[in-house]
C-alpha cells in the first residue's frame, strides 16, 4: 500500500535529517519510495515563488498535488517541507488517500541556538516561517516528535517506523 508521510516543523527542526533516515529505512523494504525536500522542491519548481505567506502556500500546494499525484501511482512518499499552513493539511487529508502527517516540534529557543543556515541571526536573507512570516501549528497530527535534543535522530526516525510501518 502506498502512503505520503508528510514530515512538518519549522526551519532547523530536523525534518530533512529524520526525513532521509527514514526514508532509507523504509526504501530498503519498499523500493517504490521517494524523498521529496521543499528546498530541492522549489528548485525543482523554476524557484519562481519567494517566502511571503501567500507563496509559501502556494509552495505547499504544488508539494501536496505531487505527493498525491505519486501516491496515486503505487508509490510511497517522504515530503519533508515547512508548508504549516491548516489548508494544505485539509487538502492533503481529502485528497491523499493514504496519509500520515508528523509534526516535528523544537522550541524557538533550541532553534536560535541551532540557526541552521544562519536564518535565526538574520543572516539568511529570508524571512523566517514562524518569526517574520505567520505559520500555523499542526492541530491534529497523527505523530508529534518533540526535537529539542532529548533523542537521536536514528531514534526520532525509528518511532515513525515503529509507528506507522
Amino acid at each position: 500500500m502506498s502512503m505520503v508521510y508528510w514530515i512538518t516543523g519549522l526551519s532547523g527542526a530536523g525534518k530533512t535529517t529524520i526525513g532521509k533516515i527514514f526514508y532509507e529505512k523504509l526504501k530498503e523494504n519498499n523500493p517504490n519510495t521517494v524523498f521529496l525536500d521543499g528546498d530541492i522542491l522549489r528548485e525543482v519548481f523554476g524557484g519562481d515563488l519567494g517566502y511571503t505567506e501567500e507563496e509559501r502556500r502556494k509552495c505547499g500546494m504544488r508539494y501536496s498535488r505531487l505527493c498525491a499525484m505519486l501516491e496515486g501511482q503505487g508509490m510511497n512518499v517522504v515530503c519533508c517541507t515547512i508548508s504549516m499552513y491548516d489548508s494544505v493539511w485539509e487538502w492533503n487529508r481529502k485528497n491523499i488517500k493514504n496519509y500520515k502527517e508528523i509534526y516535528i516540534k523544537v522550541s524557538l529557543d533550541v532553534l536560535y541556538s541551532r540557526n541552521q543556515k544562519g536564518l535565526y541571526s538574520g543572516n539568511g536573507g529570508k524571512k523566517v516561517a514562524g518569526i517574520q512570516v505567520n505559520v500555523e501549528e499542526p492541530g491534529n497530527p497523527d505523530l508529534v516528535l518533540y526535537n529539542d535534543g532529548d533523542k537521536t535522530p536514528q531514534e526520532q526516525a525509528d518511532e515513525i517506523l515503529r509507528l506507522f510501518c
